[in-house]
């Protein structure tokens, strides 16, 4: 990040700046207050000049107090991407209009750069803003009695799992192996090991709690039958029995 930054403050040795190297890191300190900051006057800058001077450190601290710098207890790699971050912003401040200038033919170059794709799926060409693709999406969920959504593409979601599950060929030849089992869960007299202090709430909560065991039951589900079609090919190896020898 810090790279990128000084990049675009035009830093000569963005690339192959070292943080660690004290040398550099005293060279961009000055570079910074010459160029970019200017927070002091030039003569105020002779204790960041002298890089190898031994009150180098004492001056650093100084400087930092005096540009308001908020984390002098950190790290100096967090110390110095906070300085030039502040020097991209006082940049950015003295050429405000220049940043600020748009040009709208720049953005028509780089779509006329980019390669069409061209699909003959005519899925990959509906306008799923459209009003049509609205309406038919809910004359969809009328149809199937499923609850709509606000947005569309959620009720297509639920329209495509409920088709997925409950008209597949399998489903069709054997309807009763997709319906639901067992006695009804009173969920709102169950204890779930959280209280939002809104009934609502609670509600809502435990009902997400439920549909996420439920997530994990069927990929539970998924991973034994992974298993056992692993074990049917390696759990039952066929041996030569004519390769048998007994004794030595």
């Amino acid at each position: 990040m810090s790279r990128r930054k000084l990049t675009a403050l035009g830093y000569h040795n963005a690339e192959k700046f070292d943080p660690k190297s004290q040398n550099e890191f005293r060279s961009l300190v000055i570079w910074l207050e010459d160029q970019k900051i200017r927070h002091y006057k030039i003569d105020d800058r002779r204790g960041l000049r002298d890089g190898a001077a031994e009150g180098w450190s004492a001056a650093f601290n100084k400087y930092l107090g005096d540009v308001g710098c908020p984390i002098m207890s950190s790290s100096p790699e967090e110390i110095l991407d906070w300085l030039v971050g502040f020097a991209v912003r006082l940049e950015f401040a003295d050429n405000v209009d220049n940043y600020r200038k748009f040009d709208p033919t720049f953005l028509k170059q780089i779509k006329s750069e980019q390669p069409r794709m061209v699909s003959k799926n005519p899925l990959d060409n509906l306008d799923f803003s459209a009003p049509e693709f609205k309406a038919g999406v809910e004359k969809l969920a009328d149809f199937l009695k499923i609850t709509k959504h606000p947005d569309p593409l959620l009720t297509l979601q639920g329209i495509c799992r409920f088709v997925s599950t409950r008209l597949n060929p399998k489903s069709i030849q054997n309807p009763d192996s997709v319906l639901p089992e067992g006695q009804p869960y009173n969920f709102r007299e169950q204890s779930f090991g959280f209280e939002t202090g809104d009934a609502a709430l609670n509600d809502a909560a435990k009902i997400l709690r439920l549909l996420y065991i439920n997530d994990l039951r069927e990929l539970q589900t998924k991973i034994n039958e992974a298993i056992v079609s692993v074990q049917t090919v390696t759990a039952n190896p066929k041996t030569d029995t004519r390769l048998g020898k007994v004794g030595r």
